[in-house]
């Protein structure tokens, strides 16, 4: 109980985590209604049973009816507003947001998202003391592919007052990192990091597509690396972090069950892990959730609970001295709540 009440309080950082997927049934449901989109449920227990995870396709339905949903810059302020409050209650003190602004084009420009997510941000820092950074996603089903470049060029114009890093997100089968390397060149070559989903639903030939092609830095999931040993060599070599969702993994059918989940092969194995909640009520989850089930599911002890945490602080993209401090900080609170909980 004590280990219970030292992850709920402790500390955390966000890594892996979608804008549009953390939106809860409530605020969906008030979307709609305000934006006159017709739903498959007309009610908030109707909606969460529609939200629980089916298959993969469904999971795209839901997604694809969510963006739908965001029609106004006020409606991306409140999700974004949404989204922080929720860090905040979790203690999830810096988030780095993946979104995808392709996605809201048709009624929101890429510029008036950017403005109703910083003003909800500024909000939020101010008030509720979280932070965090923008890491936009190139959906592989954008077509024609050319239009990648919009999303790039993009988020270069905004590489220095809050994005950190070009992402590439949705279905891998069939699309290839190799499909989008001329769009990571151009934010490669502008100094904007790669950091794009691959090895969740495809093997190691996506992961070694997005290190070759997409000057990856970190990879989104990563978990089917351990079916190719120089993979797991290579990533292990240059400490390559890897963000891991184990409930989302599960989901997909990654993973059979928690239980079987490859996260103890992967932390054997000498590999950098952090842990995140991908889409949270679309998995049934939160970042706390995620450190409760590993932790009572494979028996991580306090130690290692404490070391993921600071791996997602080591990670983070941001300058080495607000790292530096903030991994302090951390340490700091991890002691204090030991001391106060008695463990």
């Amino acid at each position: 109980m004590s280990i219970e009440r030292f992850i709920q309080r402790m500390p955390k950082v966000e890594l892996h985590v979608h804008l549009e997927g953390s939106i809860q049934p409530e605020t969906l449901l008030a979307l709609a209604e305000r934006n006159h989109v017709t739903l498959p449920a007309r009610s908030v227990a109707e909606l969460r049973n529609w939200y629980v995870f089916k298959d993969f396709s469904h999971f795209v339905e839901v997604y694809l009816t969510i963006c739908d949903c965001v029609r106004t810059p006020a409606d991306m302020e409140l999700i974004t507003l949404d989204f922080l409050k929720g860090q905040a209650r979790q203690n999830i003190r810096y988030s780095e947001l993946i979104f995808t602004p392709y996605s809201h084009r048709e009624h929101i420009s890429f510029e008036d998202q950017w403005t109703a997510i910083q003003k909800a941000h500024t909000w939020a820092k101010t008030n509720l003391g979280v932070t965090m950074n923008l890491a936009p996603d190139i959906s592989r089903q954008i077509r024609p592919i050319e239009h990648s470049m919009l999303v790039a060029e993009w988020a270069v114009k905004h590489k220095d007052d809050g994005i950190i890093a070009l992402g590439l997100g949705g279905a891998e089968i069939g699309n290839p990192p190799e499909l989008f390397q001329e769009a990571f060149d151009y934010a490669y070559t502008a100094g904007l990091a790669g950091a794009p989903h691959a090895g969740e639903t495809e093997g190691p030939a996506s992961i070694w597509g997005a290190l070759n092609t997409l000057h990856a830095i970190r990879i989104g999931h990563g978990v089917r690396c351990l079916e190719d040993p120089k993979l797991v060599a290579y990533l292990k070599e240059r400490q390559i972090p890897l963000h891991v969702c184990p409930s989302s993994n599960v989901c997909l059918g990654v993973a059979s069950s928690l239980a079987e989940h490859p996260l103890p092969k992967l932390l054997s194995e000498g590999l950098f892990v952090t842990i995140n909640s991908d889409d949270p009520p679309m998995f049934n989850t939160t970042l706390t959730d995620e450190y409760l089930r590993i932790q009572q599911t494979m028996g991580f002890d306090l130690p290692l609970i404490e070391e993921l945490v600071l791996n997602g602080v080591r990670a983070a993209m941001l300058p080495s001295a607000v790292r530096q401090t903030m991994e302090s900080e951390f340490k700091t609170q991890f002691i204090q709540l030991r001391e106060e909980l008695g463990i």
